[in-house]
């Protein structure tokens, strides 16, 4: 299987796409207009070994909701997940049995590697 989890109207997003230069045979999931389901993000967080891993405290919601004065558990990260697609960190590449998560350097090059 080969995914992408990611938010069209983010232009890190776009230009982190385009640099992969993804086949045909990779699905793209906008997940502001295509809300993630619990099995889709429990895959996530198999592949990555904890919701936390996915779990973006950038977004402008994680201190406006009081969340970084808070210690979160696993299920409230999962949940937080999927109940807030902004909570996601973006882009996420699954190529069968690999995760990649985010948008840092080494992970963008590593993605286009195993591409």
């Amino acid at each position: 299987m080969k995914k992408v989890y990611y938010l069209k109207s983010c232009s890190t997003c776009q230009r982190i796409l385009k640099e992969w230069e993804l086949g045909d045979d990779v699905e793209l999931q906008n997940i502001k207009t295509e809300q993630m389901t619990a099995e889709q993000v429990d895959q996530m967080i198999s592949l990555a070994g904890s919701a936390e891993a996915l779990f973006s405290r950038k977004a402008m919601k994680y201190r406006a909701m009081g969340l970084n004065e808070k210690t979160l558990s696993e299920k409230e990260y999962r949940q937080l997940i999927i109940d807030e697609y902004t909570f996601l960190k973006r882009p996420v590449l699954i190529l069968d049995n690999q995760i990649f998560i985010g948008n840092s350097k080494a992970v963008v090059a590593e993605a286009k590697a195993a591409l």
